[in-house]
């Protein structure tokens, strides 16, 4: 038999694909339910006060699913929707006031803000306590040492999905594609958290699909539409692919991620979708951090009252 043959004989793998989609409606329920006791026992429900400055199409959108499933959830949203003219200071005196709102347990301003205002300056802001996005530096801190109760979302989600399909990941080799604060930083320390051994690659990094190859895990969160191919893919690995991206194809308008999943799921085991992967479970953590916020605010005033 020749390698031809041989190579023509070889099963290709198809990979399981993940229903994020299903998954996050699971987590919805169960966060309705813990939203129903907290109103039994608080009189009121969990509060998110979500804040979009300017009209940017993608954030309007992002925005008006989140405060949906806050009403599924059984969460009171508040939304602020800014003018983009809108200057820092006044954003900065909303976030105080929402700050010191007692019906307010989680706050989140939609990223990216308008150039005139810094970020940076904004997300230091939010009191620790309600920053259900996971992006103050104290929270952060708290992340690196293992303590945090407010972990970023899109992490948050995505860690969900492995331990529900791998179950214990100790001892798994892990690789991270793409070194951002909001996905790439804190999914590594996530990982390490489940004894995972983890390199991060980036755009500097040497050959970086030889480095991939090596992934039992490959995480890939760097915003460059069907970047990753099979070339990169571990037989049998587990992929989750973070990317969200607005392409034309065939003349239609149409989101991929940064996985070209068709070439990506003759080798790996299993692969989130874009999109219906790990959009709806960062929606769904988004929900289940303002339940948390909002059980340990509400028992901090009781127990200094």
């Amino acid at each position: 038999m020749n390698m031809t043959q041989q190579l023509d004989q070889t099963p290709s793998i198809q990979a399981r694909v993940i229903n994020g989609k299903a998954f996050a409606e699971t987590l919805r329920k169960s966060d309705a339910l813990g939203a129903r006791a907290f109103r039994e026992k608080r009189g009121r429900a969990p509060g998110l006060a979500v804040v979009l400055v300017g009209q940017d199409p993608a954030s309007q959108v992002y925005v008006k699913t989140k405060m949906k499933k806050a009403l599924e959830s059984g969460i009171d949203s508040f939304p602020h929707l800014l003018d983009s003219t809108t200057s820092q200071a006044d954003l900065l005196q909303l976030i105080d006031k929402l700050n010191n709102d007692r019906y307010v347990h989680g706050i989140l301003v939609q990223l990216p803000l308008p150039a005139h205002i810094d970020e940076s300056k904004v997300i230091t802001a939010i009191d620790p306590a309600k920053d259900v996005d996971g992006f103050h530096p104290i929270n952060v801190g708290l992340l690196g040492q293992g303590k945090a109760s407010l972990i970023p979302c899109t992490p948050l989600g995505c860690l969900m999905i492995l331990k529900d399909q791998l179950g214990n990941l100790s001892g798994k080799k892990a690789v991270i594609v793409g070194r951002s604060n909001i996905v790439g930083k804190p999914m590594a320390n996530l990982l390490l958290q489940e004894n995972c051994t983890v390199t991060i690659v980036h755009s500097r990094t040497r050959d970086l699909n030889s480095e991939c190859r090596q992934a039992d895990i490959l995480v890939i969160a760097m915003g460059k539409a069907e970047f990753i191919s099979a070339e990169a893919i571990k037989p049998g690995a587990i992929v989750i692919d973070v990317g969200i991206n607005r392409v034309d194809k065939d003349g239609r308008s149409v989101l991929v991620g940064d996985v070209d999943f068709e070439s990506a799921s003759s080798v790996a085991a299993a692969i989130t979708p874009v999109p219906g992967g790990v959009g709806p479970m960062t929606v769904a953590c988004l929900m289940r951090n303002t339940l948390l916020a909002a059980e340990a605010i509400e028992s901090d005033r009781t127990a200094r009252y």
